[in-house]
């Protein structure tokens, strides 16, 4: 494995910014210090460029198994990849769904192969698989997914005695999708009534998966975590409302209760629907613009603990079909970090802010072993950023399998240059290194 040297990087860290070299040896951060003159298999010159730790995605759909027409592992983590996004957690409802024990370690072993990035796998909670999921080994593997609404794929959890049961038995992290599925059924049917099947459009989706579905679901989420003492996750936060069942006056790693809010759910609003489309047709749906200013104002003010993509590609023909067919989800890892940074030319938010929601405060709520951070001793997953470097997504710079993103046109401000996961080089100015390999999380827990 070859040392890397990076020098005169300006380094994003906990809390603070300072310039510094950075040895990278062995996989490991060996040295960071304000001169090194050891020379490195490999030599950075980052002068005048942002080091941050590489950003840890904790909700992706890579696709793999069964929908590869879709996106795969290799093509998907390389565009994490080529966005600063140095580790991902896959989720279950891929075909078949991972609700064995055996379909998981097959994902894990198809990464070991294929993943340019640092992998994990979610185990899939069903309505009858709940002595499969407590065979799950908290200290290999992510979390177990719990689908509290339906979403691409047939893994709902509607049953009330099982949700106690994993709520009440499952003793590592439970991460869920919070849609309530009897108040979109029952919405729908009012727009079918009114418009007719053909009549529906994606202006339609956030008044159908509404904010009172949201909040059903996750204030019962939150209502069985606490009465069961559960590590409970609730994922892409879509409204302002919601924002309010979680806590700011503890430390992270203190919290039993935790949120996350997706990139589309920040730049995205209702009024983008009549541009984009089913591009932007998620669930949870993108809400309105007072939604989307409180969901923000959650992650400054910590109610909100980090930021994931929920990257969920589709073919541009399932996208292209009417509103009723059209899957729900899209591509963003390979812009997610860009994004996040044009808020930060624009001053809503810092650098810091950006590092601690995207990768401190995941590898904390996740307690990832020795990763999220730019310490000595830690794993070496960074990112090299050059803060002044304008470019505009097009179909000809898009690594995602499905070739289109919701960002087409766009013209980010900062640019990724390497990306180095595991101590190794994967990505250097556009340029993939195929030969290069992640690895698999593991995790701090008991």
């Amino acid at each position: 494995m070859s040392s890397i040297l990076i020098k005169n990087a300006t380094l994003v860290n906990e809390g603070v910014q300072f310039n510094a070299d950075v040895f990278i040896n062995n996989g490991f951060i060996e040295k960071i210090d304000s001169s090194i003159n050891r020379p490195g298999d490999i030599e950075i010159n980052a002068e005048g460029k942002y080091l941050l730790p590489g950003c840890i995605d904790d909700q992706v759909h890579f696709r793999e198994p069964g929908l590869t027409h879709k996106a795969n592992i290799a093509s998907e983590s390389a565009a994490a990849v080529a966005g600063g996004i140095t580790s991902f957690m896959e989720m279950p409802n891929t075909v078949p769904n991972t609700l064995t024990q055996a379909l998981l370690e097959e994902k894990y072993q198809t990464a070991s192969r294929n993943s340019f990035a640092n992998y994990s796998f979610f185990m899939g909670a069903g309505n009858d698989n709940l002595a499969e999921v407590l065979k799950t080994n908290p200290k290999d593997v992510c979390g177990v997914k719990v689908f509290m609404g339906s979403s691409t794929g047939n893994m709902l959890v509607d049953n009330e005695k099982t949700l106690e049961g994993i709520f009440s038995k499952v003793p590592m992290l439970v991460a869920t999708h919070c849609e309530d599925e009897a108040t979109i059924r029952h919405n729908l049917e009012l727009f079918k009534a009114k418009y007719g099947e053909e009549g529906l459009t994606a202006e339609m989706h956030p008044l159908i998966r509404n904010a009172e579905a949201c909040y059903i679901s996750s204030s019962k989420a939150v209502e069985l975590a606490k009465k069961h003492n559960t590590r409970l996750h609730i994922l892409h936060i879509s409204t302002g409302v919601e924002t309010q069942l979680f806590d700011n006056t503890i430390p992270l790693k203190d919290k039993k209760i935790t949120a996350e809010a997706c990139v589309h759910h920040l730049w995205f609003s209702d009024k983008d629907y009549a541009s984009k489309g089913n591009y932007i047709k998620w669930n949870p749906a993108v809400k309105t613009e007072a939604d989307r200013s409180q969901i923000f104002e959650a992650l400054l003010n910590d109610r909100i603990d980090v930021i994931a993509t929920d990257h969920a590609p589709h073919t541009i023909e399932e996208k292209g079909q009417a509103y009723s067919k059209a899957p729900s989800g899209g591509p963003l890892v390979q812009h997610a970090l860009t994004a996040m940074l044009e808020f930060y030319h624009q001053g809503k938010i810092s650098l810091e802010k950006i590092v601690e929601k995207m990768a401190h405060n995941v590898a904390i709520c996740f307690q990832i072993e020795k990763r999220g951070f730019i310490r000595e001793g830690y794993w070496a997953d960074l990112t090299l950023l050059d803060l002044n470097s304008p470019w505009t997504v097009s179909k000809q710079n898009i690594l995602y399998k499905c070739g289109w993103s919701p960002f087409e046109g766009q013209e980010f401000k900062s640019k990724v240059t390497h990306t180095i996961v595991s101590g190794k080089l994967v990505y250097n100015n556009g340029e993939l290194d195929h030969h290069q390999k992640g690895q698999r999380l593991m995790f701090e827990r008991n």
